[in-house]
């Protein structure tokens, strides 16, 4: 047998046999084999198996070593000797964790100022300068090092509100305590919002949907606004006692008529057969945009529809600042992005059927139909128009708790 057949049989068995051994086992089987082949056998087997020829130089050292050898034996339950293998790269250079944590946070442990500070603060960039400072290492050791050190990539995250009002609480309990009370009293409690405008089109949209790997759907390169299909703008109302909701997809503007048209179809078609006998309505609503507590059309709007319906409306608006705890956001238009994420908004049908198939573990579900009613902006509301409105201020902040009762 020539020596290319010797070789192969010894990938063969190497291949068979390495899953099953530990390193300290690899080195001395490769090792043996060698020495059966006496001349030239660590060339062979280094070749076979890609072992380096020290390693199986090693191993021939340990089936050799006698009683006499001055080395000590290596232990049965270990790979190599107490020391072994190359230093982990701080040890050699102690500098090198400072000098990183100098870069990576230079607010907080460096020059604020530092040239880095304006940078993109990539491995490569970090290995890059390390090395003008006199340090031999790479972008992988970089990112090892640093995930050792606690770090890890951190996208923005949205915490921070505006300035806190100093009756921020006192209004979150004020609202707490309403809901309470007309819940008690089986009268419908909603929230209501307007969720982020959405251009319609063969658009990428944020997250991930299962697809035939290596086929994801194409969408287009450029978001630019597509004139013909224009956009969607969803408004919605959520049911805090039914966990259900509405929602109305606008075409045209989002404006306070739109947002008290929405709360009227969601009335009509949902809340009414639900509450027959109700004679109150409380709205929780953010304390700006198209229901916000400073807009008159949004009040004047309101008082047309509790003439139209006979039912007192209260609205408590939430503090400046506070949106992100208004329901409909985390009960509602949350699992609506999760339903349509990786799935273009080509369509109007597409974002109405996506928004009414959204349901969740908790049993929640949602109506939707679109609005293609137009809205024109700029509505003037006059002095005279809010003096006649039939409203009853709240002594706590009448600015942000108010109720509109029906003229009758």
């Amino acid at each position: 047998m020539d020596k290319a057949s010797f070789e192969e049989t010894i990938r063969k068995k190497y291949e068979l046999l390495t899953g099953a051994m530990n390193e300290r086992m690899r080195r001395l089987w490769a090792a043996a084999e060698a020495l059966g082949f006496g001349r030239g056998g660590i060339s062979l087997v280094a070749r076979a198996t890609g072992l380096s020829r020290s390693t199986i130089a090693a191993g021939i050292s340990e089936l050799n070593q006698d009683s006499d050898s001055p080395q000590e034996p290596l232990e049965p339950q270990r790979s190599r000797c107490a020391g072994g293998g190359r230093h982990h790269l701080e040890v050699n250079d102690p500098t090198l964790i400072r000098d990183l944590e100098l870069l990576i946070d230079p607010d907080t442990r460096g020059d604020p100022m530092s040239a880095l500070r304006w940078t993109c603060k990539s491995t490569r960039q970090l290995a890059s300068t390390l090395k003008e400072k006199g340090h031999t290492v790479s972008h992988q050791t970089v990112a090892t090092i640093l995930h050792n050190l606690g770090y890890s990539l951190q996208a923005n995250c949205k915490t921070r509100e505006g300035s806190h009002h100093p009756d921020r609480n006192a209004q979150f309990e004020f609202i707490n305590s309403q809901i309470q009370s007309f819940q008690q009293r089986q009268q419908p409690v909603g929230s209501v919002d307007t969720k982020k405008k959405e251009n319609l089109g063969n658009y990428k949209n944020a997250g991930r949907e299962w697809q035939p790997e290596g086929e994801p759907e194409e969408v287009r390169a450029k978001d630019f606004p597509d004139k013909h299909l224009g956009k969607a703008i969803p408004y919605g109302v959520y049911d805090l006692a039914c966990n259900q909701g509405w929602v109305s997809v606008g075409i045209d503007h989002d404006t306070a008529r739109f947002a008290v048209e929405t709360i009227r179809r969601w009335w009509r078609a949902l809340g009414k057969p639900i509450y027959p006998t109700a004679k109150r309505l409380l709205i929780t609503a953010d304390g700006g945009g198209s229901n916000g507590s400073r807009n008159r059309l949004w009040k004047l709007a309101l008082q047309e529809f509790a003439n139209q319906t006979g039912l007192s409306i209260s609205v408590c608006h939430f503090p400046p600042g506070t949106s992100k705890w208004n329901k409909i956001e985390h009960r509602m238009f949350c699992y609506i992005t999760e339903n349509w994420r990786g799935r273009p908004l080509i369509s109007r049908a597409v974002v109405v059927h996506l928004i009414a198939n959204t349901t969740n573990s908790s049993g929640l579900t949602i109506h939707s139909e679109l609005d293609e009613s137009l809205y024109p902006t700029g509505t003037k509301v006059t002095d005279q128009e809010l003096a006649d409105l039939n409203i009853l201020w709240d002594t706590f902040h009448p600015e942000w708790n108010y109720t509109l009762c029906p003229n009758l």
